[in-house]
Formats: C-alpha cells, structure tokens, sequence
C-alpha cells in the first residue's frame, strides 16, 4: 500500500502535536508532586471529556445510540486511556521525564506485533520484522541490563511505562475493529466518557476525596494536559491521521522524545544516562525501517546509479 505523501503543512501540524505532548510528560510530572497518580489520570480524562462533548454538542456531531458502541468506548477508554495513562503517570515518580517518552515511542512497535496478529492485511513482513528487532533493542538499551538485573522500583516504573504502550497498541486494534466510521471527535469523547466511569470511582476508591492543591503550578499542569495535552491534541491528532495516513503519524512518536528530554532538563534539571539517547536511536532506526520510505529511498537511488539494473 503507497503511503500518503507528508505535506509542509502536516509537517507543521505534526511539529505541533509533537510540542503538545511532549510537554505533556512534563506537565505530569509536574501534577505528581501533589496529586496522586490515579487522581491525576482521573482530572486528565474528566476534564477533557467534558471539553470534547462541548465541541461535539457545538458541531452538531451525531452521537451514536447503539449500546454495543457504547460498550466499545468503554473497552476503548479502559485500552487507551486508563491503563496506559495509569501505568505511565505511576512510572512518571521513579522515572526521568524523557525517559517516559523514549519508551512511549515504542508504541509503534507493539502497533505492528498485534496488528500482524489480528488483521490478515497486516502481516509481519521481513522488513517489519527486522523494524521490530532493531526497535526493541534501543527499548533494552534504554531500560538497560544493569537495571533489570537488579529489579529495583526504577525498572519496574520502567516496564509499567513498556506496559503502558502495550495498550496503546491493543487499543489501536480494538478501534479498528469495533469503531471504524464514527466521527473522530464523538469517538474521541465517546472513549473519554468510558474512562471517566472507571477511573472516578477507582480513584476516590484509591486515593479518597481529592484536595486542593497548594502550588500554582499544579493547576496549570491540570489545565494544560486535560485541555491541550488530551482534548485539542485528540482533535489536532485525528486531523493529522486524516492528512497523512497511519503510516506517516507514526513518526510523531519520533518528534516528542527530543522535546520531553529538553523540557526535562530545563525545568526539572533532568539528565539522561548515555545509554538513553543509544537506545532511543536505536529506536529511531527501528521506527524508521517499519515506516519504510528510507529504504525506498535507498533503493530508488541504487537504481538510479546503477542504471535501474541493481549492483554489479
């Protein structure tokens, strides 16, 4: 299958998704400090469910009245929202802040093992395989060996954050299956809203009655990931998928690294062990073999100083 072509403006737009959420992580390390982790996931979806029925009710946007597709978002918002929000805000107090965001662009990788598993159009070809291979070994770099070995409380944050993009992936297949052809926006908020009736008991359950909090800050991390970090980027995220096809926004997960990494260090003066960086461009090669055009490249360039008649 040929994939869309990236134009200047998809760039941009994805340039912009990438800021939003890579400063996302920080925002969420941010909240930590006074909110528990399940009360801060709980605010996340809350709130930007509520902002993405508003748009919905606005657009005029038709909402579906099957409760099998109700169902589905719940499943949905349990696969996409609470577990990985979950397990990624919990492994968000041991871990550094661009670490998270090295192991959430593994995504993609799981995307590809259990599409293959579920979608006969989806197989795992060559490439991919050897895409898979070269990316889960950047994710052991990254984790490093020393750290498994020990089984500390740091790398089993590290795995929770692993297990965190392993739903994203099953969340993926599952919104294949059971909500193709609903509009992004009610799909989006549609989700949110089976998140929401899990997570609010489960957090007051958890964590009891919330309290408010005491620094500024804290509000305005609140504000900026349920507001920008989880509803506008749904609605900018679903734009860009519409622009440039799965394939092609696959390579935000590439872009948000390098921001969180930066954001990390500036404000929360973060650094980074050398075998992060190794490991997410190990990652980045990995990723960059799935997506497939580089070896088109390559191949069209042989060609070309070959005559079109490959290698002597």
């Amino acid at each position: 299958m040929t994939q869309t072509s990236v134009s200047t403006r998809a760039w941009a737009e994805m340039g912009v998704l990438a800021l939003i959420w890579g400063a996302s992580f920080l925002s969420i390390k941010l909240g930590l400090e006074e909110i528990p982790f399940l009360t801060l996931v709980a605010h996340r979806v809350i709130w930007a469910c509520v902002i993405l029925w508003i748009y919905v009710l606005i657009r005029r946007l038709p909402v579906p009245g099957d409760l099998r597709i109700w169902g589905a978002f719940v499943v949905m918002g349990m696969l996409n929202n609470v577990i990985p929000f979950a397990l990624m805000a919990w492994g968000q107090q041991f871990i550094e802040t661009g670490l998270t965001s090295i192991f959430n662009a593994g995504t993609a990788i799981f995307g590809v093992l259990v599409a293959a598993l579920c979608f006969a159009d989806e197989r795992l070809t060559l490439r991919k395989s050897i895409g898979v291979a070269v990316a889960f070994a950047g994710v052991a770099v990254a984790i490093g060996l020393d750290s498994l070995r020990q089984f500390d409380i740091r790398s089993l944050a590290q795995l929770a954050v692993i297990g965190g993009t392993f739903s994203y992936a099953l969340a993926s297949a599952w919104a294949r299956k059971r909500l193709m052809g609903l509009t992004p926006a009610v799909a989006a908020a549609g989700m949110l809203t089976g998140a929401s009736l899990i997570l609010l008991p489960a957090a007051l359950v958890m964590d009891g009655a919330p309290t408010w909090p005491a620094l500024p800050q804290t509000y305005l991390a609140v504000g900026y990931f349920a507001v920008f970090g989880t509803a506008f980027a749904y609605l900018l995220y679903y734009r860009v998928l519409a622009m440039v096809g799965t394939g092609n926004a696959m390579l935000v997960t590439l872009l948000i690294p390098p921001v969180a990494i930066i954001l990390g260090a500036v404000v929360l003066e973060e650094r980074l062990a050398p075998e992060a960086f190794l490991g997410f461009a190990l990652l980045a090669v990995g990723l960059l073999i799935l997506d497939g055009r580089i070896l088109r490249v390559l191949k069209r360039g042989s060609k070309h100083l070959t005559g079109g008649h490959g290698l002597p």
